[in-house]
């Protein structure tokens, strides 16, 4: 709570307190009165007075404000809706020295206002971004600003109302008032447009509230009031916009958070920086967040100073009252609002309409925002191409019905070749031994590296007399690599043993392949025994195929296959 300053005056029949609550709400003041006890609130400020005699209420009390200078005189009656803790600790105001109010920065319309924040600042945080501004001279703002607005863009947000813009679309198509009162025109003269504005009863009080005074403001402090008003009108319009008309809750929000104005106190050098600052500020705080909008904004408010003085007027009384009604954005009120509402009706027609034209010339894009906005959609664009190449690979069959008969009939082929092939060997006399599969031999030994050595010599004859192919498997020595073809050709002969033969002979024949498999006698010893197959093919002499690591080799647990 703050203390304002106050006096106390008497005369014969009344005692006058008057208190100075400037930036106040008029409409919410509470007043206490109890015998010598006096208490004032008005959010933020607080005032209790103990007085050394009663005070006498006979109905003769009154209050008034006075809106200049924010000072109160008043002792009416008690009209409290809700129960206030009168004994807060209050500590007395003391108005700050010239010199010191010198040395602060300035801001409000046309910089005239210094020192508010200085005491109202933690009421007032929630209505301004910017911390200080007491003491954060303008290029500091600026650059504050635009670090803050960076943070806050988000690029998701962006891109869902860039590509799914149906609410954006509808938006784009609304007329509001200002549009539909330019369908009937035929004049462009702004006097004659100015006419064409009305204003309800309800604009007419608050037109008779303000004060008529004048402000003198020089070259220098004046183009910043114009550019600023751009920037107020730009948040309304969209503001309008978005909501087609019907104001919310979020109305004063909307407007003071489009407004670098408002929200950061920003003093603008050129049209182009008004709307770069409105187009950023666009993309990263309101609902609707789209460049479209941006650029409809700029539009609108070029049809607003095209139509005339009445209709800024219009726009800045519907902001008053929006801010009025919401707490604590009231504060912008007399700020900025209420001194550009009565600031407008004395500007000369032929500078609102020079305004117009400047701000009609000036057109931005998106790469004057800093945002990376094209690269953003490039991008977007990009992945969306792809993610649709990728539905339609998985909607198309894996392989077309053309390719599948063209390897069908290739397939079929192939195999009438190899049984021709099969045939012909089978006339000239070679007998081709079949082998089992050797993908099962793999799952029944999986541990085991597989050798298998074929041979197409004198044993075929053998098998011809006896049966049609002999599969012998038995434990050999494996020594090293390098004498490998050596011990293929000891076990060709051992092959052709009689021994071999009688045992071939002997072992039982499978129904499919007709082959014959001779278990290895028991080892003695325990330990699992390791083995390696040799396979010797008929198509193939005298070749050696070792699968598995040669590493793993033991002399003794070595088997080999011979057709």
């Amino acid at each position: 709570m703050i203390t304002p300053a106050f006096d106390i005056t008497q005369d014969s029949d009344f005692l006058i307190i008057t208190i100075r609550v400037p930036y106040a709400r008029v409409s919410e003041f509470d007043i206490y009165i109890d015998g010598d006890d006096f208490k004032f609130y008005a959010k933020p400020y607080f005032l209790r007075l103990t007085l050394p005699g009663r005070i006498v209420e006979d109905g003769r009390q009154i209050a008034t404000y006075n809106a200049d200078d924010g000072s109160s005189n008043d002792a009416p009656e008690d009209e409290e809706e809700e129960e206030f803790d009168w004994q807060i600790d209050q500590t007395p105001f003391e108005e700050p020295s010239s010199d010191a109010l010198k040395s602060q920065c300035s801001y409000g319309f046309g910089n005239l206002r210094v020192g508010v924040f200085g005491r109202l600042q933690e009421e007032l945080n929630d209505i301004i971004d910017l911390r200080d501004p007491d003491v954060t001279p303008a290029p500091d703002r600026t650059q504050r600003r635009l670090e803050v607005e960076k943070t806050k863009f988000d690029p998701d947000h962006y891109l869902a109302d860039l590509f799914e813009d149906d609410n954006i679309q509808h938006l784009l198509k609304y007329k509001p008032w200002w549009v539909e009162g330019q369908s009937g025109a035929s004049s462009s003269s702004a006097e004659s447009q100015d006419i064409r504005v009305t204003f309800t009863e309800k604009e007419k009080e608050q037109l008779r509230k303000f004060t008529n005074k004048s402000y003198l403001l020089n070259k220098k402090a004046e183009e910043p009031v114009y550019l600023s008003l751009i920037d107020l009108l730009l948040a309304y319009c969209y503001e309008v916009r978005v909501t087609e008309g019907e104001r919310n809750v979020e109305s004063a929000w909307n407007i003071r958070k489009l407004s670098a104005t408002l929200s950061w106190f920003e003093n603008y050098r050129s049209v182009t920086e008004v709307l770069v600052s409105f187009g950023r500020r666009v993309l990263c705080y309101p609902l609707h967040r789209n460049f479209c909008l941006v650029t409809k904004a700029i539009q609108d408010t070029c049809v607003v100073l095209r139509t005339g003085k009445a209709a800024i007027l219009k726009c800045l009384l519907d902001i008053h009252e929006i801010f009025q009604e919401n707490d604590p954005a009231y504060i912008l009120n007399d700020l900025y609002v209420k001194d550009y509402c009565v600031w407008i009706q004395k500007v000369k027609s032929k500078k609102v309409s020079g305004l117009s034209d400047c701000l009609q010339a000036t057109t931005i894009s998106k790469a004057d925002l800093g945002l990376e906005l094209e690269e953003l959609e490039e991008a977007a664009t990009l992945v969306q191409e792809e993610e649709k190449l990728l539905e339609a690979s998985d909607d198309d069959p894996r392989q077309p019905a053309a390719l599948i008969t063209s390897e069908t009939s290739s397939s079929s082929d192939s195999s009438e070749t190899e049984y021709t092939s099969s045939d012909e060997e089978d006339e000239t006399g070679s007998a081709v031994t079949e082998l089992p599969d050797s993908s099962d031999t793999l799952q029944e030994e999986a541990a085991a590296p597989l050798i298998r050595v074929v041979d197409n010599t004198e044993n075929h004859q053998d098998a011809a007399a006896g049966s049609d192919s002999h599969l012998v498997h038995t434990s050999v020595p494996l020594q090293a690599p390098v004498s490998t073809e050596e011990k293929v050709q000891e076990a060709i002969v051992k092959q052709e043993s009689p021994k071999r033969q009688s045992n071939a002979a002997a072992a039982p024949t499978p129904d499919k392949s007709q082959e014959c498999t001779v278990q290895p006698a028991p080892s003695p010893e325990p330990k699992q025994r390791t083995r390696e197959f040799l396979e010797v093919a008929p198509t193939m002499m005298n070749r050696l195929h070792i699968v598995g690591p040669p590493e793993e080799e033991e002399a003794d647990d070595k088997l080999m296959s011979v057709g």
